[in-house]
């Protein structure tokens, strides 16, 4: 297939990119820099330049392939809402575009939309965005939904609080940057809240899968494990910067760890098992613990 790739410079975007050529796809990668450009280069990967608000740039490389995978999304925490919203429009538009041709659309969510009570499955919906308290990234399973209802094959790909390996600049930094700069690891409470992981070859992997599927409309997780107390990401994160680990109440952590305490208070058990039957996806890379305690995370000072 000829498959479209937003976001195909990025952590999680470029392995997508190296699994899908290495399975025989052709990938066409959307870039907006001569940097991503050189890197999609160097990857195997045709550059098509364009943004995503583009849409006539869009509309031309849509054109010219059999899929898309989604994988793009601002992380700039200081306009989230903002960026869900702009999520919600590209994949409206990229359904709009790909309805009636029966090409399948694969975009990203996150397990952090579903409620944090129990264990969570593929089957579990998130609360709308628009209810009070609900997680504004739920937009774009609002927005899967009406793609499925256009017609598309659409499949959302809901991505742990931790994608981790070689090259993360998401979470896991952003716990090592504030452990840094406090002079000590912290943990809400006890430090039995989970985050669920996987590492990103193995979320890349998945990617493929879903988009070879296409199926009419699936959600699946891209979980390795269902949920790694935080305590013990925390004492790994200790061990490797050599800080010491305690435990901090509840009512501290906003002034521990600024816009991120929600994120390290977060406590979600999430289920692969419908994705793994679905698909043969068997994840087999490092645990996050594995990966922390070698040497992806702490080469710089």
């Amino acid at each position: 297939m000829r498959i479209l790739v937003t976001g195909a410079s990025g952590f999680v975007g470029s392995a997508v990119v190296t699994d899908l050529i290495a399975a025989g796809h052709k990938v066409i990668g959307l870039v907006r820099s001569a940097g991503a450009a050189g890197i999609l280069a160097t990857l195997g990967a045709d550059v098509f330049a364009a943004d995503l608000r583009d849409q006539e740039n869009l509309r031309a490389a849509i054109a010219r392939v059999d899929a898309v995978v989604h994988t793009a999304f601002n992380h700039d925490f200081s306009q989230f809402r903002e960026s869900c919203e702009a999520d919600r429009s590209i994949i409206e538009f990229f359904g709009t575009e790909l309805a009636g041709s029966r090409r399948p659309l694969v975009v990203t969510s996150a397990i952090g939309v579903l409620p944090g009570n129990g264990l969570v499955t593929e089957a579990t919906d998130p609360v709308p965005p628009s209810s009070e308290g609900a997680n504004p990234r739920a937009a774009s399973e609002v927005a899967a939904d009406a793609v499925a209802n256009m017609g598309v094959p659409v499949s959302v790909v809901r991505l742990p609080p931790t994608v981790h390996g070689d090259g993360d600049h998401a979470f896991i930094p952003i716990l090592i940057g504030t452990a840094r700069k406090n002079g000590l690891v912290a943990y809400v409470g006890n430090g039995e809240n989970r985050w669920p992981a996987v590492h990103r070859l193995d979320a890349a992997r998945l990617y493929r899968l879903a988009v070879e599927k296409a199926a009419p409309y699936a959600r699946y997780h891209a979980v390795a494990e269902e949920g790694v107390p935080f305590r013990q990401i925390a004492t790994s994160i200790g061990a490797g910067l050599d800080l010491p680990v305690q435990s901090i109440e509840p009512e501290t952590a906003a002034s521990h760890y600024g816009w991120f305490s929600h994120f390290a208070a977060m406590d979600i058990q999430a289920s692969s098992v419908q994705t793994r039957a679905s698909l043969a996806w068997a994840p087999n890379g490092e645990s996050l613990l594995e990966d922390l305690a070698g040497p992806a995370y702490f080469g710089a000072g």
